[in-house]
């Protein structure tokens, strides 16, 4: 590694490729909206393999429409370095969400390219289908179907707004491999990623040492009055299912608040119906997000959510029924590979800290199956999920540099 100490990446050609990719699927407010499996989706995955195959790297896909790119190592008998994240946007989303993930890590094998370095390992470059879950829930489908968390069948039936099958969508975009889900093993999994909150900018650090992920539940509530007429019903005769999505709301705030530090929880997509503006919602959907890096409190802040909703529907008469529609347990990353990143950031002499991922990503699945750790940048005041998300190239090319030690050290140059 002496040798290597002072390479770098080529920092204007990953910007460059970051703002290529954000051309496809653009928001409307400079971010970027490429749902999964949408045409927009197809046509980044098309990007990314011409890149792929440009650094001399072979495709595969398996049948969830994960990719993977190979550059050979020197034995061909050894588990490969696996690196990634997602190219599938939020509705408007941001241009670097998973996607510096995937790019950082085809700018690792550019970079290794360019020097002429070779390793002992393969290293496999990836993007995970359907990440964000924002068309087809859960998030991070496909690479939990690859751990064996969930079964293909389940996530091919899963269905969008409209009705369409994540099964369908995916055969209609072209993108359904022949590689048998999880067939492949890794040596190790890196994913690098923006923080998505703000505390590494609030520290005035450049990397983000991940050393634990959150766990979460998604919680879909479904509660059930009666539709009426705004005006002509009196108050007291009322069915009202928004107002118990109202009461609920305000009930996850207070149960996220009393198990503070390490707990958040908010609802998040609503549906209501029959959505007009003189009737008194009859139904309403509504998903509720709770997260904690803490088992018990995971635990504790679902039983208390449960109750408090079956509580506010008897006291106002609605149904009310509750189902999971998403959850992974607290997750700690390998310790060696912690000490890879961390290691790589001080001879790379960028400031760093410790860090616990507030949000889900495929390297929580992946960790389940083979030694995961993620790398982090900083975002511009935290903010991610929104067309203004922003990061700084010098951050990127920090972040990408990291990722090519630590991947270098891993895959074993020689």
């Amino acid at each position: 590694m002496a040798v290597l100490a002072n390479q770098r990446i080529n920092a204007q050609r990953l910007w460059d490729s970051l703002g290529e990719m954000a051309l496809i699927g653009p928001g409307v407010a400079g971010g970027c909206n490429r749902q999964t499996l949408t045409d927009a989706d197809g046509a980044g995955r098309h990007l990314f393999a011409r890149w792929c195959a440009d650094a001399g790297m072979r495709m595969g896909v398996d049948t969830m429409g994960n990719m993977f790119a190979t550059r050979a190592g020197t034995d061909p008998d050894a588990l490969p370095v696996y690196m990634g994240s997602h190219l599938d946007t939020q509705p408007t989303g941001g241009r670097y969400d998973g996607v510096l993930g995937v790019l950082g890590a085809l700018e690792v094998v550019r970079a290794m390219n360019d020097m002429g370095v070779q390793t002992r390992r393969p290293i496999v470059v990836t993007n995970w289908t359907n990440e964000e879950g924002a068309r087809f829930a859960p998030a991070m489908l496909a690479s939990g179907v690859f751990a064996g968390i969930h079964t293909q069948d389940y996530a091919y039936g899963r269905t969008d707004l409209d009705g369409k099958s994540f099964g369908e969508e995916l055969a209609r975009i072209g993108w359904v491999g022949d590689e048998a889900v999880g067939a492949r093993k890794m040596h190790a999994m890196l994913e690098l990623h923006i923080e998505q909150g703000p505390i590494l900018e609030a520290e005035g650090k450049t990397i983000g040492v991940v050393t634990h992920g959150q766990g979460l539940w998604w919680l879909e509530i479904t509660l059930t009055g009666r539709d009426a007429h705004t005006g002509s019903t009196p108050m007291n005769m009322r069915v009202n299912a928004g107002l118990g999505m109202a009461r609920i709301t305000e009930a996850v705030h207070r149960i996220a608040m009393s198990h503070q530090p390490n707990a958040v929880g908010a609802v998040g997509q609503v549906k209501v119906y029959p959505n007009s503006r003189n009737v008194i919602a009859g139904k309403v959907v509504f998903t509720v997000d709770i997260r904690s890096p803490e088992q018990g409190k995971l635990d504790l802040m679902r039983g208390e959510v449960e109750r408090a909703a079956a509580a506010v529907a008897a006291e106002l008469g609605l149904g009310c029924s509750i189902e999971p529609v998403g959850h992974f347990d607290p997750v700690t990353f390998d310790a060696g590979l912690v000490d890879v990143v961390r290691g790589a950031a001080e001879r790379l002499g960028h400031a760093h800290m410790d860090i616990i991922s507030g949000a889900g990503h495929d390297a929580c699945w992946t960790n389940r199956v083979a030694p995961t750790v993620m790398i982090m940048c900083p975002c511009v005041g935290g903010l991610s999920h929104n067309e203004a998300e922003e990061i700084s190239p010098e951050w990127a090319a920090a972040g990408t540099d990291v990722l090519l030690h630590a991947c270098l050290e891993v895959a074993e140059v020689v």
